[in-house]
């Protein structure tokens, strides 16, 4: 993962046993979204149609992967855990939603174009808006930017919500409660 803080305390071959490490990984994802959405936003001030799309498409197909990865969910590890586990992950039985509503469809799943565009569309009527705003000088570019950094916390933050209910629900899978 590019955050320097969380490539320090993050090996590739640890799995997240307590909710203290659970909450710690969360923490550093909230800061790397944060870092990506104010890419987002510089890129939507520029007024280039399309421009930001593209740029956004980008920045979640390399975001995604990070933060699957960050709480041992990407779809390679996921591959490696027991069919229970897995099934706790997919959510088998009722799934769940995080508060934004937004589901855990990106949760240990190949990240594509195709599922990004999905998660975009989320956030449409956003985008629609920030496409007509690239015409007014100045302020519309403002404004175009403050959605650019919204729409990508928003999924972002939705993302990573997704992803600690999921590591939380197998933590308490294997203590039968919730360690700390």
């Amino acid at each position: 993962m590019p955050n320097a803080k969380a490539s320090k305390t993050f090996k590739k071959d640890d799995m997240i046993n307590t909710i203290q490490e659970l909450n710690l990984a969360r923490d550093e994802c909230y800061a790397l979204v944060k870092k990506r959405a104010k890419f987002s936003a510089a890129t939507s001030a520029i007024p280039v149609v399309g421009l930001d799309i593209a740029a956004d498409i980008g920045i979640l197909l390399k975001l995604v992967p990070a933060i699957n990865e960050r709480f041992g969910l990407s779809r390679q590890q996921v591959a490696g855990y027991s069919p229970a586990v897995r099934e706790i992950i997919a959510g088998a039985e009722g799934g769940s939603q995080n508060k934004n509503g937004a589901g855990m469809s990106m949760v240990g799943a190949e990240i594509t174009k195709t599922l990004i565009t999905y998660a975009l569309r989320k956030i449409a009527g956003r985008a629609v808006k920030k496409q007509v705003l690239k015409f007014v000088p100045f302020f519309g570019w403002a404004a175009n930017s403050v959605i650019g950094f919204r729409a990508m916390r928003f999924v972002g933050n939705s993302h990573v919500d997704d992803c600690y209910d999921a590591a939380k629900r197998v933590i308490e899978s294997q203590y039968g409660y919730s360690p700390t």
